[in-house]
């Protein structure tokens, strides 16, 4: 439970901060809010959120226009820094695929909650069906609906078990918890504190459609040296496919065997976590910049945050998370005070490491973008800027399909719509996403190349040079190839491994200048638009991937 902080210790500032971060966070809420929602949700007064949100938007965990605000993929580092310290999904995520593919059922790995007496989910391997899994990493769920719970609630002590009842006693239905559906009357907690007995003796848990009629699922415990319960491991499936006795038979004899396995996994010297990056105190500069729209502490507290994700599972000492963000020890420790009352961190007296609840800070509603939504802000900056349409496309066998595109408003324009393909050899975007790849790795292409205009290339081996020569200058430019009239230039979008996964394009008539001027003078801009999509790719990839 949130410790008791004297008024004088606490931040303020963070507090509110956070507090407007779970409001814009809550799962099922609109992906926009504007200024004045926030205010109504969160009580603050509207000067109060406006400067939050400045904040907010000025370190790049969310974008705001002055009316509307929405989170922003690098928000993910915070929620990825209890991810990073945890462990658990670079020590289990080939794991679970692996059991995931074996038993061809989702497998997830859920982590207790004790601040709710509730579970949550660090790691998800889903099979793609009509009726599958939708759980989100950094969901939330009330440990009575769910197999995990009854293992975590098996080692509850009196404060836990005070937690869970006063949760019961102020919410019966579950109302409270947004990615369950409400009971339609309260549960029975003897038939509950039955199910924790069994799984405490026996060793696993079953959820018998508990959290909603078809779902069963079986989980065993994982434990770290102490015999404490870290986490547990569950396989779920659908009454159409199995009971929960067929399930228990099918799964738990593999899951117990695997148990030592995975025990050992956890337990394993962890290197220095990669890819994401603390979000480090650069306070004083934004401050000097916007005055007093700027929170210098809020700043500062999610520095500290942020850098509790280099913990590699034995917490940080307080002089080690002031020098990782550059504060002074006094300045580190009062938002480690707050960041301690508000249920987001814990300390044994020496050491400090994150709980769960930080997953609550957006990481749910940021596990869900696609491509195109990580890109399209980035897109509307770059059309802003250049003043050219610009779009995203991915390679869809031998053409090119356009996943997201911004245009420019001209009397004469390119129609696109995403959707759209077009064949990939003649054009700019095909030939980075075919330089991208290797040799053996291109899809083949039809040995009769058709001109669609008289400038197209078509020879197989101009074009192989063509590619190659993409390839080595990181960007391709078509000149009326495609259509007459129409020139376009493209460079490749990386994800976190450096792979190739898109191209970004802007497109202009011919007319408007020389392919030199063309190339000298939106190359730059693209360039650092695909920088900019990386670093989210980055961040998202790093934690929850990317679909």
């Amino acid at each position: 439970m949130p410790s008791t902080v004297p008024p004088a210790e606490s931040v303020g500032p963070l507090e509110r901060g956070l507090t407007v971060l779970r409001a814009l966070s809550v799962p099922g809420a609109d992906d926009r809010m504007r200024h004045s929602d926030l205010v109504r949700s969160t009580g603050l007064a509207r000067s109060t959120v406006d400067r939050v949100v400045s904040t907010l938007d000025r370190l790049g965990l969310a974008r705001s226009d002055g009316r509307e605000v929405t989170l922003a993929p690098r928000l993910m580092e915070l929620p990825g820094a209890y991810l990073a310290a945890c462990g658990i999904p670079a020590a289990f995520g080939t794991a679970a695929e692996r059991l995931a593919d074996e038993f061809d059922e989702s497998v997830s790995v859920a982590v207790p909650d004790d601040g709710v007496a509730g579970v949550r989910f660090v790691l998800q391997t889903t099979r793609q069906r009509t009726m599958s899994l939708a759980f989100r990493i950094g969901d939330l769920l009330p440990a009575e609906r769910c197999a995990p719970g009854a293992l975590f609630a098996a080692e509850w002590d009196a404060e836990g078990r005070r937690t869970w009842r006063e949760r019961q006693a102020t919410d019966p239905l579950d109302a409270g918890f947004a990615t369950v559906p409400p009971l339609a009357r309260p549960q029975d907690s003897d038939a509950f504190e039955q199910r924790v007995a069994r799984a405490g003796a026996e060793g696993w848990a079953g959820d018998d459609q508990l959290i909603e009629p078809g779902l069963v699922a079986v989980a065993v415990p994982l434990r770290d040296g102490a015999g404490r319960t870290l986490c547990a491991v569950s396989v779920v499936s659908h009454t159409s496919r199995h009971t929960l006795d067929s399930l228990r038979a099918t799964v738990l004899p593999r899951l117990q065997a695997v148990r030592g396995e995975l025990e050992a996994a956890l337990a394993a010297p962890r290197p220095a976590p990669s890819g994401i990056t603390p979000v480090r105190d650069t306070s004083l500069e934004a401050k000097r910049e916007l005055g007093p729209g700027f929170l210098q502490s809020l700043a500062r507290g999610l520095a500290v945050l942020g850098a509790l994700g280099a913990d590699r599972g034995e917490g940080m000492a307080l002089t080690a998370v002031a020098d990782a963000t550059g504060l002074a020890r006094a300045t580190a420790r009062r938002s480690l005070l707050t960041l301690e009352q508000m249920g987001y961190v814990a300390t044994d007296g020496r050491r400090w490491r994150l709980l769960p609840r930080v997953l609550e800070l957006g990481c749910a509603r940021l596990s869900e973008l696609g491509l195109a939504e990580i890109a399209q802000p980035h897109l509307v900056s770059l059309v802003r800027r250049v003043h050219e349409s610009a779009s995203l496309t991915v390679l869809d066998g031998a053409d090119i399909r356009y996943v997201a595109r911004v245009p420019t408003v001209r009397i004469m324009s390119v129609n696109i719509t995403v959707g759209t393909r077009f064949p990939a050899y003649a054009t700019s975007m095909g030939r980075v996403l075919l330089a991208g790849l290797d040799a053996g790795e291109r899809p083949p292409l039809p040995e009769v190349l058709p001109a669609l205009t008289r400038r197209t290339v078509t020879a197989p081996g101009e074009l192989g040079r063509i590619i190659k020569r993409a390839a080595a200058d990181d960007f391709a430019l078509v000149d009326e190839e495609l259509e007459e009239g129409l020139r376009s230039l493209a460079v490749p979008v990386r994800d976190g491994r450096g792979r190739v996964v898109a191209a970004l394009n802007v497109a202009r008539h011919a007319a408007h200048g020389t392919p030199e001027e063309m190339r000298s003078g939106l190359l730059p801009a693209l360039r650092e638009t695909a920088a900019a999509i990386e670093a989210d790719l980055r961040v998202l990839g790093g934690t929850i991937g990317v679909r």
